[in-house]
């Protein structure tokens, strides 16, 4: 029951304007009332001409610069969508937004592309055909807060509510403005806006698509926002007696005979676009349906689309008692090149369906209830490593960072000595730019040196993907030592227990786990805080190798570690239906489980002891 990963389209049309409705806003129009704003250097001014040039208040095209591209043009990579730069230039099969700038502008639309200045000046110019668009009068709002329904409308997105989301997601950024780096090293500054949308200019805003086959605006019940995509129970609840897997995709949370709690939000990358993903998991063929669903799918432009009701489990996860814990969301996206990069309204849209989730099922804001598919481990060690999205590239802290001004509070842990946790790396929390190069993964060695050499990686060393020989940011491990690398990259390396793929390559083969010594290199200037959860020894007198498990079942054997190895864990589960308490442990890039019977705690004064 493996989930098998597809991610991308925006289904939208392009904006609509004529000649004539342009001339006349070119000639006839008040010029809108300007918010202060303290810019330096070129990218600063940029705004302040563009908005002299076309008539867009400057606060609006910063703030939209800052939501869309954090002040990047992104190396002139696309986005999922084909978008470009800050201001987010489309140009797929749905949208145009970059040649309706560059006939605009009369500029080639390969400048769009890398030139920031030109880039704000086509943003600019589609705002303001958007405006005039909307008016009655074909005039140019007068006032910042007149400017929503253009700011809702330049999101082309496929249904009303995300076009609404957009525009709400702006103007907070214009309520409290921000001082940041421009991926050139410039710093650009808003000042906080005291403007009030006027939400009446959207009136006329609409989705712009027609919506996918079996998918209706019928509310699910569940998610308010969300698009009605649930599935035909009859063929795909696979707690059914006429139903078969596959195709069968899902379970009913409430028939397992006894109570399954939500646990878990899991997030995945679809590796495919939106039809994609629902052609997956709308399959009736038994023949080729892969048996797998998702609870949502969060598309690239921020709409959210309800497969199987909250109260079902799917198929997400490739471990079925995670399954039966979660809640799958999917991400229209690639994990490879996750840094091609996914959308802010993407973001924003899952981080409101997060926070919905979490308030409902009383979670916290944590990664161990907010996980990666690619910190679910497998069920048994024979099953491989599992899947590994949303990737390198998701953005963890910005991600939680949303999700929180949702009005979800963060937890208040206290911090663990002896333990350590990486964030997002610091110029990407700045405003900075994923890149191929430039990544959330952290990478662990043989010895106390990056002159060891990394540890044994379970697939191709090219792979980006592959996360057997790193960890990610927001999750905590405990540390034994650490030096100074003598190789003189200037990295901080870090002594962890971690379980290695130390057997794939052997002849016979085997994809058993083994806990071992290794060193977590930290490059200088990293985001590193000290962590949270318990320190725990593991410990099972008469053996040398304790097993650890892919899920609080025994039998479920994932790896082994030995007697006195020291990990850290995020939280404690009580087996289903059962007394039995089970501690997870974060083993490798993974999560994994421990009987409590075989859990000793380290107390602080022991780490202290531990780490001289």
């Amino acid at each position: 029951m493996m989930h098998r990963r597809i991610a991308f389209a925006r289904l939208s049309l392009p904006a609509l304007f004529t000649l004539l409705v342009l001339l006349v806003g070119l000639l006839g129009e008040p010029s809108p009332a300007r918010a202060q704003t303290v810019s330096s250097g070129a990218i600063g001014s940029a705004f302040e001409q563009a908005s002299s040039e076309f008539g867009v208040p400057a606060p609006l095209l910063k703030a939209l610069c800052y939501m869309e591209g954090r002040l990047s043009m992104h190396h002139g990579s696309p986005s999922i969508d084909n978008g470009f730069g800050c201001m987010h230039l489309v140009k797929n099969k749905h949208t145009d937004t970059l040649d309706q700038a560059a006939s605009l502008l009369h500029v080639n639309a390969a400048q769009l592309k890398t030139d920031i200045v030109t880039n704000i000046r086509g943003g600019a110019t589609v705002l303001r055909a958007e405006a005039l668009r909307l008016s009655a009068s074909h005039t140019l709002p007068a006032n910042l807060s007149g400017w929503y329904g253009a700011v809702a409308a330049y999101s082309h997105a496929t249904v009303r509510s995300t076009a609404l989301m957009y525009a709400d997601a702006l103007y907070q950024i214009l309520g409290t403005g921000f001082n940041t780096q421009s991926d050139t090293g410039e710093m650009v500054t808003l000042a906080a806006q005291a403007v009030k949308p006027n939400k009446a200019t959207a009136a006329a805003v609409q989705g712009t698509s027609t919506l996918p086959a079996g998918c209706s605006n019928t509310p699910t019940g569940d998610y308010s926002a969300a698009v009605n995509c649930i599935l035909d129970p009859n063929t795909f609840d696979c707690t059914l007696s006429q139903t078969v897997y596959p195709p069968c995709n899902y379970e009913e949370r409430t028939d397992a005979g006894y109570p399954l709690p939500v646990d878990y939000v899991v997030i995945h990358d679809t590796e495919g676009s939106l039809q994609d993903a629902l052609n997956v998991f709308q399959n009736t063929d038994p023949q080729t349906a892969p048996g797998s669903a998702a609870n949502y799918i969060v598309d690239s432009d921020g709409t959210v689309y309800q497969v199987v009701h909250d109260a079902d489990f799917t198929y997400n996860c490739g471990n079925y008692w995670y399954n039966q814990h979660s809640v799958g969301i999917e991400h229209v996206g690639f994990d490879a090149t996750g840094f091609q990069w996914y959308n802010a309204a993407q973001y924003l849209g899952s981080a409101k369906l997060v926070a919905y989730l979490l308030t409902k099922y009383h979670l916290p804001l944590s990664r161990n209830d907010i996980v990666a598919h690619g910190t679910v481990p497998p069920p048994l060690y024979p099953y491989g490593p599992n899947h590994v999205d949303p990737g390198p590239y998701w953005m963890w802290d910005y991600y939680l960072g949303l999700i929180h001004q949702q009005g979800i509070p963060y937890p208040q842990e206290t911090l663990t000595k002896g333990t350590i946790e990486l964030h997002t790396k610091n110029h990407l929390e700045k405003g900075g730019v994923e890149s191929p190069a430039d990544f959330n993964f952290y990478y662990l060695y043989n010895g106390p040196s990056t002159a060891s050499g990394r540890i044994p990686q379970y697939s191709d060393p090219t792979d980006i993907t592959d996360e057997t020989n790193n960890i990610e940011t927001d999750i905590s491990y405990a540390y034994l030592a650490k030096v100074k690398d003598p190789a003189g990259t200037g990295d901080t390396l870090y002594e962890i227990w971690y379980g290695e793929d130390d057997q794939v390559h052997l002849n016979p083969s085997s994809q058993f786990q083994d806990g071992k010594l290794v060193w977590l290199a930290v490059p200088p200037g990293a985001n590193v805080t000290e962590g949270t959860g318990t320190l725990v020894s593991i410990n099972e007198s008469g053996v040398s190798q304790v097993f650890v498990y892919g899920n609080p079942i025994p039998g479920h054997i994932l790896g082994g570690v030995p007697n006195g190895a020291i990990f850290d864990s995020g939280y404690t589960i009580a087996q289903d239906n059962s007394t039995t308490l089970w501690y997870e442990i974060n083993f490798s890039h993974r999560q994994a489980w421990i009987p409590a019977s075989e859990v000793t705690i380290v107390h602080a004064t022991q780490t202290q002891q531990i780490q001289k």
